[in-house]
């Protein structure tokens, strides 16, 4: 009997947070008796991982033939912005149930995608659900420690520079590690109306009156929605200027809120004067 083709030429394609397709060129000669691919799809730090055999089934992927590319979807063993390796296998499924298998493919890498706008609108959408009750805040305000604030009084003029944003919130948000801006926050206390006295990034702090940033020559975009494995939830928004670089970067990536009108943070015209409430979480 001959042997089962070896897949050679393994293309990715349509990448995305949680998907992706396959495809391969392959032998003509005995194709016909192919009935399924074994996909060994690994983290990348696992690639020199053990090959499975098909009774390993549950922690790979098998498939059944059917025409190429092929799409690989699952959220549950694919996570967003991570870096995979992945070989391919050709099969025929026997009468008693055993396979035959050819060799492995050569291995491959890649890389999926960030959340895009569809997976981000579900976390906003998860997210406005437990949005609690609207409190006015006139104030951003950043926290820092003092040597911060010594470095840039001393370095950039008493201006604050924009740095890339982190990778803290979701894995997946096309935010970090790629937008840069400034972090502020406007969290206020229920019984004050005013920022917490504590902070967890330091015991000095920046105030800006909140329509120096927050106006109607601004965008608001949803960028995250998280929690720290505590009873805390967390909403990154994203501020821009209409027009700047970061209002373009936005706008393709992330899902655009009404200023005037959405669960977080809004800024409206009340008797000819500006208005802005931010939200509190009750969760």
């Amino acid at each position: 009997m001959e042997e089962l083709p070896v897949p050679r030429n393994i293309k990715i394609s349509n990448i995305t947070c949680d998907s992706f397709k396959i495809s391969w060129e392959m032998d003509s000669k005995s194709k016909d008796r192919i009935t399924h691919y074994f996909i060994d799809l690994n983290k990348k730090e696992n690639k020199n991982s053990n090959k499975f055999k098909h009774k390993d089934v549950p922690t790979k992927l098998v498939a059944k033939a059917v025409p190429l590319p092929m799409t690989v979807r699952g959220h549950w063993f694919l996570s967003p912005r991570t870096e995979y390796t992945v070989a391919v296998q050709t099969a025929s499924k026997q009468v008693d149930g055993d396979y035959v298998v050819s060799e492995w493919s050569e291995i491959i890498e890649f890389c999926t995608a960030d959340y895009s706008k569809v997976h981000l609108t579900q976390l906003l959408e998860k997210a406005e659900v437990i949005a609690g009750r609207m409190l006015k805040f006139s104030v951003f305000y950043r926290n820092q420690h003092k040597e911060y604030f010594d470095y840039i009084r001393e370095h950039h003029g008493n201006a604050m520079q924009p740095s890339v944003k982190d990778n803290s919130g979701s894995h997946g948000s096309p935010i970090s590690g790629k937008l840069e801006g400034i972090f502020f926050s406007c969290s206020t206390e229920f019984n004050t109306g005013k920022p917490p006295q504590d902070s967890p990034y330091g015991r000095y702090r920046f105030e800006i009156a909140a329509e120096k940033l927050f106006n109607p020559n601004t965008n608001l975009y949803f960028g995250d929605f998280y929690c720290m494995y505590t009873a805390y939830h967390y909403v990154i928004l994203v501020i821009a200027p209409v027009g700047s670089p970061g209002d373009e970067f936005c706008k393709q990536r992330l899902p655009q809120l009404n200023s005037q009108d959405n669960k977080f943070l809004t800024c409206r015209e009340e008797d000819g004067m500006l208005k802005r409430e931010l939200q509190t979480w009750l969760v």
